[in-house]
């Protein structure tokens, strides 16, 4: 017993020291708070200043204000204060902030200095909005086929080739590419086959003319809409964690086969990310057709060959070529400008093969004008109730091209609000896939508290029925062993607050178990040290013989749990998975605390030199 090495009771006592003071953060609980976030920036210490100077001559002091990962937090005792915070920011500073009701910890400044911060809850704890989105796959397998055509049609285009027609044929997932003759036929499948090597075609023939298609197999449907949901789900964390949403801890995953659940937790005004996620946003630049009366084309119905017809925000017809200069997927990024000498815009950037295109186009057509088509789609109900697919296109910007760009320029004639949603959803990406939102689920801060107290109660309830058992049964080595399980807990909550894990009901359930299985890993100790006492073993030898022997049964029942906690981790999702995170991770603090912890703290109380009579177990 006395051979125990004081470095490892040292160990235990740095280790618990450091999770108490990892684990103090969630004494201080939660209030109502506002954050703010700038556009392709972080809030600085000036704008900190310049809110608080605002909201004080208001009358309004918050309970604290502190910045985080480019975000200014500010914390208040009330509701009422929050709610005329925010009316004070957006009307003393307009256009300068996006600002989100949440709520914040009570930790004080040392605290979050040291980044100490407490346990993240999940959304049945915290509350907030649960949303479930069903992908359109078979929209996706649409979406590749219409591109399909668009490049076969490019191809030929480029090459000078005649052709007929291309057809698409959506219920049996193929296109096909009609010809004059063999000529035309035997050069415009050259043309295409060397531009799209990926893909297998085949020959054939409609109502008599020469044609080639290519044919989505079942595969290659299946690979398409598993991508539209991964990429959706991309998208959506994109859109979710940029700074104009200003959304806390976002989680999205996917669930089942075609839909994606998303959580926010602590989200109070849910419209805004409503409104932005189901959105599929792009642009296309196109010429103005000078030569015709837009006018006229809108009054009697006939659109100029070669041009169509769009109309502004203000329902003024305007008359573009067909020809597109470059689209909306050839933009690498979108930023939004809020002064600019034209008032606010958006600053864009175009890849290799778009700056390309733009650069040719201002070469040759200095001096005349160029539109920027806006295209929103989303999915709306109609006067019966029934979602339908909504697609918008307006021009948002006419200019005159005065100069020579390629890769970089900017788009004007946006007012701020458009400015920012804009360059949000096309730095965001265009969603793989429609989004149709099947499920909404919103879960008061009430609900949250009262799921809160009742999984509270529960634990409390079940760990208290533990200690008191030991410490009847075990009478003093009881209290010990009660002494380490509390040190399991907090040893808990600190990791699960160090790794940034989400605790949730089903976590609550795991810190239970956890707490049982800890009691259980005790029991075997003090029941080999009462085995080693009838056999007449002194006192000394049977704590030492309790320990060692009782490890290897421990062990090993500890790591077939741990397999299963782990299978549980890599297989299960939502609440599966939050109970085997903590599972996980309190099958490494039972078995630290039982075996180092416990045995650290009965040599202090047991050790030294003096004589042992009898040990109260």
């Amino acid at each position: 017993m006395s051979s125990y090495p004081r470095w490892k009771i040292l160990l235990v006592a740095v280790v618990l020291l450091i999770a108490i003071l990892m684990a103090l953060p969630n004494l201080f609980g939660e209030a109502d708070a506002l954050q703010l976030a700038k556009d392709r920036a972080a809030v600085s210490a000036s704008d900190r200043t310049k809110v608080e100077t605002l909201l004080k001559g208001k009358g309004i002091v918050p309970g604290g204000v502190f910045l985080e990962q480019g975000r200014l937090t500010l914390r208040f005792d009330s509701k009422q204060d929050q709610l005329k915070a925010r009316d004070v920011i957006i009307e003393g500073l307009p256009n300068q902030f996006t600002t989100a009701l949440t709520q914040a910890s009570r930790v004080p400044e040392w605290m979050r200095s040291l980044g100490l911060n407490p346990l993240k809850l999940g959304l049945d704890l915290r509350g907030g909005v649960y949303l479930v989105y069903q992908v359109d796959v078979q929209g996706a397998v649409r979406q590749q086929l219409d591109r399909f055509e668009q490049d076969f049609r490019a191809s030929l285009r480029n090459a000078r080739i005649g052709y007929q027609d291309v057809l698409v044929d959506y219920p049996g997932n193929r296109v096909r590419v009609l010809f004059r003759d063999a000529d035309s036929f035997a050069k415009g499948k050259a043309a295409i086959v060397a531009d799209n090597r990926s893909l297998s075609f085949t020959d054939t023939s409609v109502n008599g003319s020469p044609a080639i298609e290519v044919l989505l197999n079942p595969q290659q449907i299946k690979d398409r809409q598993d991508y539209a949901v991964q990429q959706n789900i991309v998208i959506l964390r994109n859109r979710l964690n940029s700074p104009e949403l200003a959304v806390s801890e976002p989680q999205v995953a996917r669930q089942g086969v075609d839909r994606i659940a998303i959580q926010l937790p602590g989200l109070q005004n849910s419209a805004e990310v409503k409104k932005i996620l189901g959105k599929t946003a792009t642009l296309e630049f196109r010429m103005v057709d000078e030569t015709n009366n837009p006018l006229e084309a809108a009054g009697t119905g006939r659109v100029p060959l070669g041009s169509k017809l769009y109309y502004t925000r203000e329902k003024q017809p305007v008359l573009l070529k067909r020809d597109v200069v470059v689209t909306g997927d050839q933009l690498t990024d979108a930023s939004f400008q809020p002064n600019t000498q034209d008032g606010a815009a958006v600053s864009v950037s175009l890849d290799s093969r778009g700056a390309a295109k733009m650069l040719k186009n201002t070469q040759e057509n200095i001096g005349h004008l160029m539109a920027v088509v806006f295209i929103e789609r989303s999915r709306e109900k109609n006067a019966e109730g029934v979602e339908v697919d909504k697609t918008n296109e307006e021009v948002i910007n006419r200019a005159t091209i005065r100069g020579v760009f390629s890769n970089n320029f900017q788009i004007t004639g946006v007012n701020p609000i458009e400015g920012r949603e804009l360059a949000l959803l096309l730095r965001a990406g265009g969603l793989a896939a429609p989004l149709y939102a099947v499920e909404e689920r919103a879960i008061g801060p009430s609900l949250g508290q009262d799921n809160i107290e009742k999984g509270m109660h529960a634990m409390v309830f079940g760990m208290l029925a533990a200690f008191v058992f030991m410490a009847v049964y075990y009478k003093f080595f009881g209290l010990i062993a009660d002494v380490v399980l509390l040190a399991n807990v907090i040893l808990l909550v600190s990791l699960l607050s160090l790794v940034g894990a989400a605790l949730t009901l089903p976590g609550i359930a795991a810190v239970v178990l956890t707490v049982g299985m800890a009691v259980d890993a005790n029991i075997l100790i003090y029941e080999r040290i009462r085995e080693e006492v009838r056999n007449g073993v002194s006192p000394r030898a049977a704590i030492t013989a309790g320990f060692d022997r009782a490890f290897s049964a421990i062990f090993d029942s500890n790591v077939t749990t741990l397999i299963a906690g782990i299978v549980l981790w890599l297989f299960g999702t939502g609440a599966v998975r939050g109970f085997a995170v903590v599972l996980v991770l309190g099958i490494a603090t039972s078995m630290f605390t039982s075996l180092m912890g416990s045995r650290a703290l009965v040599q202090l109380i047991y050790g030294g030199n003096r004589k042992i009579e009898r040990l109260s177990i």
